[in-house]
C-alpha cells in the first residue's frame, strides 16, 4: 500500500524526483455523510475523484459563501446589503478565475442568464439580512479549516462557515444553508454536518459548543440546536465507526450501492451497477487523500 504521507512524482527529466507532501486521509463531514448514504457515492466521489457538473444553485450557494466571508471582512458599520451586493460581481470573477468551467453553465448567447442567477444570489443575501445584523457580530473567524486527531486514530476535518466566541467563552458554530434539497433530507444531514463541527471543537478546545446554528437563506429561517457532552460522545463513537467501516471496504474495494430516492441527484448513475453501470477499476487504497471537502461541498 502506498504511503499515505509523501507520494514521489517523475519530472520531465528522468533523474529529477520530488517529494509531494501529502496529508493523512481524514474523514470530512461531507465524505462521512456520502458513505453513511451510499458507499459506492463514497468511493466515486473520495476515492475514484469522477467528475461531477456542479448546478447553478451549488454554483449560487459557493458565490453566497464567498459573499459573506468577504462581507464579514469589512469593518462592521460596512457591513450592509448595497456592500454585499456590490461585492457579488468581484467574489464571482475570483471564483470563476479559479474554476473557468464554472462559467461553462451559462449561455454566452443569453446574457439575461447569468444576470437571472446573480439576481437569485442577491436574494439570497437580502434573506440573511433579514435573519440577523451582521455589524453587530464579530466572529472570531469565517471559512474556518478545523483538524484534529481522536483518541482511537480517526482523522477529523473540514470548514466552518462561522464561528462565534462570545466574551464569557461560549461558542457558536453557525452555517449558512442555500441548497435546495427536500427539507426533512437537508436538515438531517446538516445536523450531522454540525455535530460533526461540534466534536471537533469539542476536542480542540475542551469546550461543548453552545449553540449549532443552521441559516436557511431560502426561506429566510433559523435553527438552533444545543448539544451537551453526552451527545457528542456518542456521535464520536458513530464517527468512528464509520471511519473503521470505510477502512474495511477500503482495502477490498468492497463499496457497495445503496439504492434510495437520493439517487435521482446522483451524478454517477452510468457506473452503478443499480442502473446497469459498472464502476471503474479500483485504483487501491488510501490513494487519493479521501478527506478533501471541495468549495462545492461547503456551499451546500
Amino acid at each position: 500500500m502506498p504511503d499515505a504521507d509523501t507520494v514521489t512524482t517523475d519530472l520531465e527529466a528522468p533523474s529529477a524526483v520530488a517529494t509531494e507532501v501529502r496529508r493523512r486521509p481524514a474523514l470530512s463531514p461531507s465524505r462521512a455523510s456520502d458513505f453513511k448514504q451510499c458507499p459506492l457515492l463514497y468511493r466515486f466521489r473520495a476515492v475514484d475523484r469522477l467528475p461531477e457538473v456542479p448546478t447553478k444553485a451549488q454554483l449560487r450557494g459557493t458565490l453566497v459563501h464567498s459573499v459573506l466571508e468577504r462581507l464579514f471582512a469589512l469593518p462592521a458599520a460596512e457591513r450592509v446589503p448595497e456592500q454585499a451586493r456590490e461585492l457579488l460581481g468581484p467574489a464571482w470573477t475570483d471564483l470563476s478565475a479559479d474554476r473557468p468551467e464554472w462559467t461553462e453553465l451559462f449561455d454566452g448567447e443569453k446574457p439575461d442568464d447569468h444576470a437571472e442567477w446573480l439576481r437569485s444570489a442577491e436574494k439570497l443575501l437580502d434573506a440573511y439580512f433579514d435573519l440577523e445584523d451582521p455589524r453587530r457580530l464579530e466572529p472570531e473567524a469565517c471559512e474556518l479549516h478545523v483538524e484534529i486527531e481522536l483518541g482511537s486514530g480517526v482523522l477529523l476535518r473540514g470548514y466552518i462557515d462561522r464561528l462565534d466566541v462570545a466574551p464569557t467563552g461560549e461558542i457558536r458554530v453557525v452555517d449558512y444553508k442555500t441548497g435546495a434539497a427536500p427539507r426533512e433530507i437537508g436538515e438531517a444531514k446538516a445536523m450531522f454536518q454540525m455535530k460533526f463541527y461540534a466534536v471537533v471543537l469539542w476536542r480542540l478546545r475542551g469546550v461543548v459548543p453552545r449553540q449549532l446554528k443552521l441559516m436557511y437563506l431560502t426561506d429566510g429561517q433559523s435553527l438552533a440546536y444545543t448539544p451537551d457532552e453526552a451527545e457528542l460522545l456518542r456521535f464520536e463513537r458513530t464517527l468512528e465507526a464509520i471511519w473503521q467501516a470505510i477502512l474495511k471496504a477500503g482495502k477490498t474495494g468492497d463499496f457497495r450501492a445503496n439504492k434510495s430516492k437520493l439517487c435521482n441527484w446522483c451524478d454517477h448513475q452510468a457506473h452503478c451497477p443499480e442502473y446497469g453501470g459498472t464502476p471503474p477499476e479500483y485504483p487501491g487504497w488510501p490513494e487519493p487523500d479521501a478527506g478533501d471537502e471541495t468549495p462545492l461541498d461547503r456551499a451546500d
